[in-house]
């Protein structure tokens, strides 16, 4: 594994290409001020921490460091030591501490520098947090967040470079949020940070320094999105595309090549990964006929195949005209160079190729 120093000063790296590359804006979005999703997560945090005293952040970096990523930039200064807590490079016990204190009635987010180290906190997360309402017949509330990059990020290689969507929403007694743009970051953060159950919550690494429009209503602080509903981005009458996290991204590229050709895909945005949003899914379906889903994760056992499994086992199945289709990452460790790690990650061109092969258009 790479050192905690080498992480950092990759971090370092990252977040200069990031910013200094030219913003994304999704042509398909209209209107409002352009937002990145880095500042959208501040936003969320700065926001619900000066409506609700027992918000506190704690994490690695996260205060004087103003995060890895930047993600909590200013909040130390406007809130100190007592509400932005750097720890010790020791996930187990900060997650730990975290979860003791959502017992004791705060609401600690928790941040990962990546959720790859999460791994280090799987017991606390799914033994303690997310099984500690049930096991205790609903007495005890664990009214916490997790969050941090997850998924495909670039020259991180194999150990800090994959999705854990599919990972964490296996497990009941956890919401699992996975956001695409700035106002899916801003407005469901800040209903985590209200729920009363543990959430994890999976940023994109690569989306940070990404600006996405933000309307009148976004910029509230008002500004909720609830979980477990998922979003039509673009509406279409010939495919159902499900993706989440920058596989939006990638299906939203797809939809316009497909446009270009006569075939209209309907793209929904997830948004919520558990609870899974299989109604608004339904509905597109039976008026498309039509079935892919997307993402960076593996195959096995993914969030895509959930989704088939649920669509094949209710009555939507008769409404298909074909059988669905999975565009996933490979089934391999993510490799570190550059050309493979494309090559692992879908594109917008397998999207356009299943939706043809689904239509039987050359």
């Amino acid at each position: 594994m790479i050192p905690r120093k080498a992480v950092a000063l990759l971090n370092k790296v990252n977040l200069k290409n990031m910013l200094g590359k030219r913003s994304f804006s999704s042509t398909l979005a209209v209107g409002g001020k352009q937002m990145t999703v880095r500042d959208a997560l501040n936003s969320a945090m700065d926001e619900e921490m000066e409506r609700d005293e027992r918000v506190f952040i704690l994490g690695e970096e996260v205060a004087q460091y103003d995060g890895a990523y930047k993600v909590t930039r200013g909040l130390w200064k406007k809130y100190g030591d007592k509400r932005v807590i750097d720890t010790p490079i020791t996930e187990m016990g900060f997650t730990g501490i975290a979860t003791g204190a959502a017992m004791a009635g705060l609401k600690p987010i928790c941040e990962f520098m990546t959720f790859n180290f999460a791994m280090q906190s799987i017991d606390q997360i799914i033994n303690s947090a997310g099984k500690t309402f049930y096991m205790s017949a609903g007495r005890v509330n664990i009214p916490i967040v997790f969050r941090g990059p997850n998924g495909s990020a670039a020259g991180v290689a194999a150990q800090h470079s994959q999705c854990y969507g599919a990972w964490y929403a296996h497990c009941p007694g956890l919401k699992v949020i996975s956001p695409y743009n700035s106002e899916d970051a801003k407005g469901l953060l800040k209903s985590a940070i209200r729920d009363p159950d543990p959430v994890v919550f999976l940023e994109n690494e690569i989306l940070y320094g990404v600006q996405y429009p933000m309307s009148d209503e976004a910029l509230s602080k008002d500004f909720l999105i609830p979980i477990g509903k998922a979003k039509i981005e673009r509406p279409g009458k010939h495919v159902t595309i499900v993706a989440h996290s920058k596989a939006v991204e990638t299906a939203l590229e797809a939809s316009k090549e497909l446009a270009g050709i006569g075939i209209e895909a309907e793209i929904i945005n997830l948004r919520s990964l558990r609870p899974l949003d299989i109604d608004s899914i339904t509905k597109s379906v039976v008026k498309t006929n039509h079935l892919i889903s997307v993402e960076q994760g593996w195959p096995t056992c993914g969030i895509g195949a959930e989704i088939l499994a649920q669509i094949m086992e209710s009555e939507t199945f008769y409404h298909l005209d074909q059988p669905a289709i999975r565009v996933t990452g490979a089934d391999v460790p993510m490799p570190y160079t550059k050309s493979l790690e494309i090559d692992a990650i879908p594109q917008s061109k397998d999207v356009v190729l299943a939706a043809k092969r689904l239509l039987k258009v050359k």
